[in-house]
């Protein structure tokens, strides 16, 4: 993965899917996916997965790791190695990342946005408008296209001129930003199960009583659509009106109802209520809205609740400051088994 990610789970993949079990059947369904570090894991595993994510950039991230060169033959553009070459030889566009998100945004603004230099924003907008163009000729497939998309995002991530995350951008160029974008080819497995994708509510996934699904959601205030904006525009390959300094795409749409302290526990209690599987997980750390114990205990209401200790992992640290001021935070799973007929929480 090649974008840190705030509340990944690569440190603690291993724990959950040893939790989690062999594939027994049914689908295992990656509900909040982020970076799809668990989908990976639970696809090497040998579970079909379906991964979910309300941002379409997290999302194609998410997919790109479960598919197989199977599913991604690339045999329209000459196999995938020749498609990053051809990425990578493209020509330059002056394009929406370019006249925003570099300082070419002074020439029609107050601020000169310094999140790419000018030379990889072009690239940017060269090689997304390249991958749109090779999806609506029939040259790639929608697996194609998110592995491509995917890995368009990561080689931005490598030089975006950030703290790691899309906020705002550093008022200096960094070293890493001054280098020339390039986009890298990943090791695609030879074969996986089935992986499918959707980006929407996670309210709206379609699953059966004898999938499994696993929840991830944000614990803290840190609303995702805002803290990586300009990933789900490059995903995206729109041009949405932006404001401010940091030139922030319209987000509060897909602003979560789990970053809200107040509202929290009743959503997930919902959440999880409302979710046809019988076997769920919920990932959540001392570092959320929630307090563990009122947590488990509205999840009593829907299904017996077993609470697994994972880990102890730093917070999310964005610079060196954050780095001297952290703490360690306790990381847990909730396993809960439903029963055939749940009861369901009065509206």
């Amino acid at each position: 993965m090649c974008v840190r990610y705030i509340g990944s789970k690569a440190r603690v993949v291993k724990a959950i899917l040893d939790r989690v079990g062999e594939p027994d059947g049914g689908t295992f369904h990656d509900a909040f996916s982020g970076t799809g570090a668990v989908a990976q894991a639970a696809s090497e595993a040998g579970w079909k997965v379906h991964v979910n994510d309300h941002l379409t950039s997290a999302a194609m991230m998410s997919l790109a790791r479960v598919t197989s060169s199977v599913q991604a033959r690339f045999a329209g553009v000459g196999g995938y190695t020749q498609a990053i070459v051809e990425l990578n030889a493209t020509e330059p566009l002056g394009g929406f990342i370019w006249r925003e998100y570099s300082p070419a945004s002074a020439s029609h603004g107050d601020v000169a946005r310094m999140y790419f230099t000018e030379d990889n924003a072009r690239r940017i907008d060269g090689m997304r408008t390249k991958i749109g163009r090779w999806r609506r000729g029939g040259r790639i497939n929608d697996a194609e296209t998110c592995v491509l998309v995917a890995d368009l995002l990561g080689a931005a991530n490598r030089v975006a001129n950030t703290a790691g995350t899309y906020g705002c951008f550093l008022s200096r160029w960094q070293r890493q930003s001054l280098a020339d974008i390039e986009v890298i080819a990943r090791d695609l497995p030879r074969t996986a199960p089935t992986a499918t994708m959707t980006s929407g509510d996670v309210v709206d996934i379609q699953c059966e009583a004898e999938d499994t699904v696993y929840f991830d959601p944000p614990y803290t205030k840190r609303q995702y659509a805002a803290y990586y904006h300009i990933l789900e525009t490059i995903a995206l390959g729109d041009e949405p009106t932006v404001e401010g300094v940091g030139g922030i795409r319209p987000w509060k749409d897909k602003a979560s109802v789990y970053c809200y302290k107040v509202r929290a526990a009743e959503a997930l209690e919902r959440l999880v209520d409302g979710c046809k599987a019988r076997r769920v997980f919920l990932s959540y750390s001392t570092e959320g809205h929630v307090p563990l114990d009122v947590l488990a205990s509205g999840l009593a209401n829907v299904g017996t609740v077993e609470l697994h200790d994972l880990d102890q992992i730093g917070r999310y640290r964005p610079n060196r400051a954050a780095s001297r001021a952290g703490s360690e935070v306790r990381e847990v799973l909730f396993e809960i088994e439903k029963a055939a007929e749940p009861r369901r929480l009065a509206a």
